[in-house]
């Protein structure tokens, strides 16, 4: 139910006390650092408001009414329940900008997190404040998606290729997919690699359903081949990059898998990239959250400004 247009504002009910307790215009305007004459006219216009005599003046001071005793008891009992709520706001602020509820696919959590947030605590440090604290929780893009949804996370992090429908996004990083097979697998020694049409054919070691990187690559392929292709069922589904990494090196299979997951396994020769002729696996990977089109204010904003310049800067 809404409130009269006759129901003063909490400031004007400040005012009103201050001449309850002071018993005098001049005193209270001396106490909240205002004019006898603001706090006569900010009483007058209580007055007029409300449409009741709150305080007789006279040249001995202000004495409240009748209805001015009621309504005193009134409002000192609504500005002590109004403090504990601006406190308990304030308190939530705090939290919000120490605290902050991260969920993010595994890619992303596993080989940029880290760094984001490592470099956010040096960066407080420098100014001489302290970073955000981050319960960080790893999963598939999926279930990054339904805990931004459910206000389970304030802030997720995906590699899908699609934008969650009801969640607002932003673009933080860049990837790219590679075909991947340990140094005896018979596409290694092939130069002019594997072609879209073949990749799609072969049973892959594959992430679970609802993983970004498994997501992404069944767009390119549909990018590539049309929209009724049918991939081969994989060889293998595993929950973790980890986990495809050790099953491609153990001879599972083929995978398909972020460059950032499989960095230093190329560079020492212990896996080899295979080009994937007419394919697009370039990505990009997003931030997500609910709400308005701007991050919400606190350890959101802060983390993804502080990513924005670790990536631009």
């Amino acid at each position: 139910m809404r409130l009269s247009a006759r129901m003063p504002e909490l400031s004007a009910f400040e005012v009103f006390l201050a001449v309850a307790r002071t018993g005098s215009l001049t005193a209270a305007g001396r106490e909240l650092g205002l004019t006898q004459q603001a706090v006569s006219a900010r009483l007058t216009s209580i007055e007029s408001q409300a449409g009741v005599q709150l305080a007789v003046r006279t040249s001995r001071g202000s004495q409240l009414t009748a209805a001015g005793v009621v309504v005193a008891e009134w409002a000192d009992r609504l500005l002590d329940v109004a403090h504990q709520v601006d406190a308990g706001l304030a308190a939530l602020r705090t939290e919000t900008r120490q605290r902050i509820t991260v969920a993010a696919s595994l890619t992303i959590a596993e080989q940029l997190m880290p760094r984001w947030l490592v470099s956010l605590r040096a960066a407080a440090a420098r100014r001489g404040g302290t970073a955000p604290h981050v319960v960080l929780t790893a999963t598939n893009s999926d279930h990054v998606i339904t805990a931004v949804h459910d206000g389970a996370a304030d802030l997720g992090f995906i590699e899908s290729p699609r934008v969650p429908t009801g969640l607002r996004s932003r673009v933080v990083a860049h990837d790219e997919l590679v075909v991947i097979v340990p140094p005896g697998h018979k596409w290694a020694r092939r130069q002019a690699g594997v072609g879209a049409a073949e990749l799609a054919r072969t049973a892959l070691v594959t992430r679970e359903p609802g993983s970004g990187t498994r997501d992404s690559l069944t767009a390119a392929l549909h990018a590539a081949l049309g929209a009724t292709i049918e991939q081969a069922d994989p060889v293998l589904e595993l929950s973790s990059a980890a986990a495809v990494r050790g099953a491609v090196l153990a001879g599972a299979g083929p995978a398909v898998m972020s460059r950032l997951a499989v960095a230093e396994d190329l560079a020492i020769g212990r896996l080899r990239s295979v080009e994937a002729a007419g394919l697009n696996l370039r990505r990009e990977l997003r931030a997500i959250w609910a709400g308005a089109r701007t991050p919400p204010a606190g350890a959101v904003r802060d983390l993804l400004s502080h990513i924005a310049a670790v990536d631009t800067g």
